[in-house]
């Protein structure tokens, strides 16, 4: 059977400078695990039994960024599925996406990475070493550039 996890693409809006476009002031949140290759990745994780699977992406945030759902507004219309394999078997990863009310709101993380970065969608992009992750956010951010 195949493993799934939810996670939320966590992104949030700086005060852009008045000679730049909007999109240029979204950063990305991107985690360091603190196992394995060490890779960048946003909040997620498996899914608990009886837990749906965006009850699980609030859950895997809070757990490992330490935002709680009061503090993210998410954002309607987008869902992205990413399949792949890990050690032989497929895994099924579900995101949304979710804007940081207070874009200085503290990142509080757990034992389960090492590092965190806001990072611009191209920043975001190199730490993000996956061909399928890169195309997720590059597609998240055309979504919210054509939402403006």
């Amino acid at each position: 059977m195949a493993v799934r996890a939810c996670g939320l693409i966590i992104y949030r809006r700086l005060q852009p400078a008045p000679s730049s476009k909007v999109t240029d002031s979204i950063e990305y949140l991107l985690l360091q695990t603190s196992y394995g290759t060490h890779h960048w990745t946003p909040p997620k994780g498996h899914v608990d039994p009886g837990e749906d699977d965006l009850q699980t992406a609030f859950r895997e945030t809070q757990e490992e960024a330490g935002l709680q759902a009061s503090q993210l507004t998410l954002i309607e219309g987008y869902k992205k599925e990413l399949r792949y394999p890990v050690h032989g078997k497929p895994k099924t990863v579900v995101y949304w996406l979710a804007e940081v009310k207070d874009c200085n709101t503290e990142i509080k993380l757990s034992e389960e990475h090492q590092a965190f970065q806001w990072l611009k969608l191209e920043d975001a992009c190199k730490f993000a070493e996956y061909e399928d992750m890169q195309a997720m956010l590059k597609e998240a951010h055309r979504f919210l550039c054509s939402r403006e």
